[in-house]
């Protein structure tokens, strides 16, 4: 309970000076808003906007690690500011810093909701399928791809997880024996749940041999 009032006021403090940033950002004033992030970097998480920029998605993540766990909400609240500053570069013509930041928030997102993130805080499944459009037709990390392809088949989107599955394994990013193992699981599934996931049983086992012919039999 203490842990979620805690929650609940961070997220308060940080929505009323989110409205600020948007207020500055309507203006064009696009410097004075990356400083109220920054801010807000250093007030929540005793960060700063050089620092993130500097470290790599997996090297934030274990920031907000502590006793072996990882404290997803903290790291779905940095993630959602990250977002934010990704939209000022984007409204400053600045792309290529703005995706950089959609990147970082997209991996940080992706690893709050597979460690148990309380996913009303933020909506975090909008934000997740927000951030995926932003990145359309731009090549993830393999880390975040990874995470990806976990995400889309815990969500149930299975369809989603072997296009996921089959870059990763293009790649050789993946381990062989991981995509296997997913057309394995769906295999024991209900009918019903895999058309709902996008996947009928005749496409799973297409997809299981499409692998087993462009990966399996490449390698012997």
């Amino acid at each position: 309970m203490l842990r979620r009032d805690y929650l609940v006021r961070m997220i308060e403090e940080m929505t009323e000076m989110i409205g600020k940033v948007f207020g500055l950002k309507q203006e064009r004033k696009f410097i004075e808003a990356l400083w109220e992030i920054d801010d807000l970097y250093k007030k929540q998480f005793r960060l700063n906007s050089n620092l993130l920029r500097a470290l790599s998605a997996r090297d934030i993540t274990e920031m907000f690690r502590s006793s072996g766990e990882i404290e997803a909400d903290k790291l779905q609240s940095l993630a959602y500011l990250l977002k934010e500053e990704a939209s000022i570069y984007y409204a400053m013509g600045q792309h290529n810093e703005g995706i950089i930041c959609f990147m970082k928030s997209l991996h940080l997102y992706l690893t709050a909701a597979m460690n148990g993130a309380d996913r009303s805080l933020w909506n975090l499944n909008e934000e997740v399928k927000e951030l995926l459009l932003h990145l359309k037709g731009y090549r993830l990390p393999t880390d975040t791809e990874r995470l990806l392809f976990r995400f889309e088949e815990y969500e149930g989107r299975f369809d989603q997880a072997e296009n996921v599955l089959f870059r990763l394994l293009h790649d050789e990013a993946i381990p062989l024996d991981e995509g296997i193992a997913f057309y394995d699981r769906l295999l024991v599934l209900e009918p019903q749940i895999l058309e709902q996931g996008g996947l009928p049983l005749s496409e799973v086992m297409e997809g299981l041999a499409e692998l087993q012919s462009r990966f399996l039999y490449s390698e012997i």
